[in-house]
């Protein structure tokens, strides 16, 4: 190896449970994905190719949760080759839609699902990646912000810290001129207790925010819980709404469904969600 390569950084990409839908996103970058492969080597990336160099790695892209046994001896071997570790996706920083299983019987599901359960090993619960090993950074979302992925790499490339948004998506929405769809429309939307990310995808298409970048710096659920409970929502339809992408992450958040809808409500307390 000359010494030119072997002072290039070193990116390995993990999967672990997920859809690779994040793994993806990387790929998507296209143009982008070919400035930075000038920059680094990519070490281990089994999605791209099937070159797999020896670690140590400087960067370790993660996808996905944890739900066997096995994943977590391998997330901690990844951990101890990996000098900067960062999580990309629902999966990985916060266990997923897979994480609905912690809120039910892991052994009941098993039964149903597969003729010999007694072959199938895994965990009661789906978890993120900073529940096993430190974690240094985290990207959200159902998948990811390539956006925000590029900026991660180019960050750690240049020496410097990240720009990852903790605020909420009703900041990107006032950012892109976006009519609020409660406000004019009386739609749910999770928006503003949802971090930043998407850039307001859904509410910039007249929909309501799901929620897939996770919970914001400081959310306030007793408020959101009345503003959904306004829009027609039921306490049930607000649980349901929390747990899809984040289960674990919104699970403080999907306990407080109850509390007085905030004034007359959106489009004056006339409109039901349908």
């Amino acid at each position: 190896m000359s010494d030119e390569a072997a002072e290039t950084p070193t990116l390995a990409v993990w999967k672990f449970a997920s859809c690779d839908g994040c793994q993806l996103t990387l790929l998507d970058c296209e143009d982008e994905l070919l400035a930075v492969a000038g920059r680094v080597r990519i070490a281990h990336f089994l999605e791209a190719s099937r070159q797999v160099l020896p670690g140590p790695y400087d960067v370790s892209l993660v996808e996905g949760s944890i739900t066997t046994p096995d994943d977590v001896e391998r997330i901690q071997r990844v951990r101890e080759m990996s000098r900067t570790l960062v999580t990309i996706g629902a999966c990985a920083t916060a266990g997923g839609v897979q994480a609905l299983r912690n809120f039910a019987d892991v052994d009941e599901f098993r039964s149903v699902v597969y003729a010999h359960p007694q072959y199938i090993s895994t965990l009661a619960t789906s978890t993120p990646i900073a529940a096993h090993v430190d974690v240094d950074y985290e990207l959200h979302g159902c998948p990811i912000d390539k956006r925000q992925l590029l900026e991660v790499i180019t960050a750690l490339l240049a020496g410097r810290k990240p720009n990852i948004p903790a605020h909420s998506v009703c900041f990107e929405c006032k950012q892109r001129h976006a009519v609020c769809v409660v406000v004019a429309h009386g739609t749910p939307c999770l928006g503003p207790v949802t971090r930043a990310g998407c850039g307001a995808l859904c509410p910039a298409h007249q929909r309501g925010c799901y929620g897939c970048f996770g919970p914001m710096e400081s959310p306030n659920a007793a408020a959101e819980a009345g503003l959904l409970r306004a829009t027609g929502m039921s306490p049930d339809d607000i649980v349901r709404a929390y747990r899809t992408f984040n289960a674990t992450a919104f699970v403080e958040l999907s306990q407080v469904t109850v509390g007085p809808p905030p004034g007359a409500g959106p489009g004056g307390g006339q409109r039901r969600h349908r």
